[in-house]
């Protein structure tokens, strides 16, 4: 009981790391196309918080299917295949020349991280609400 509070506290921490990270993202290309940032530094800010974010969510997936919490498994998967395809095809990275062409599509593409990180948050604080004897159980 008590290893499982833990774990569940642990995913909340990093789901917090997730989800800030997206919002990050988010923000600097927003700025970006305000023109409050030029496309070396926000590609700059966003390429050195990509691959922490890559490993973060590998550790959540992996972590996830060795405490055999398979729904949160299957529903973490899908991020973490596509950020391993876009780790092995070397399209991680913003590319500073071709930052304004791609910017719509990057925006959209954290739009639905940061989406789904939020449901993530919403399981995972639940989960951590319920083995932490909260008065709100039924």
């Amino acid at each position: 009981m008590a290893w499982d509070l833990i774990f569940w506290v642990v995913c909340f921490f990093i789901n917090i790391a997730l989800l800030a990270s997206s919002f990050y993202q988010l923000l600097s290309l927003s700025d970006l196309e305000a023109d409050h940032l030029n496309p070396f530094e926000a590609s700059t800010r966003i390429n050195s918080i990509v691959l922490p974010e890559f490993l973060l969510q590998g550790f959540l997936c992996i972590s996830f299917l060795l405490t055999w919490h398979w729904f949160m498994f299957l529903f973490t998967l899908p991020i973490a295949a596509y950020h391993l395809m876009l780790y092995l095809n070397q399209k991680h990275l913003l590319d500073v020349t071709e930052i304004f062409r791609d910017l719509n599509t990057e925006k959209k593409y954290r739009f639905i991280k940061l989406a789904v990180y939020l449901l993530l948050f919403t399981v995972v604080l639940f989960s951590t609400l319920q083995l932490g004897g909260c008065p709100i159980k039924q």
